[in-house]
């Protein structure tokens, strides 16, 4: 299995935001921004702030693949 953050820079273009906006308005780092770039695993905790910020579940910015 793999996991997928397509969905979520969808949405970040969608809503016409940047990842920079991402960083700096759910607080994460950018290592972790990195790290979803490359789809790679992150913290739920990470993902929680991201949801949290963009008002959304987690099924719009992950997929397990």
């Amino acid at each position: 299995m793999a996991i997928s953050y397509n969905k979520l820079w969808k949405l970040l273009i969608d809503r016409k935001m940047k990842r920079t906006d991402l960083i700096s308005g759910a607080k994460i780092s950018s290592s972790a921004l990195s790290k979803m770039g490359k789809d790679e695993p992150v913290s739920l905790e990470i993902i929680e702030k991201v949801c949290q910020y963009l008002k959304c579940d987690i099924e719009q910015i992950v997929e397990i693949k």
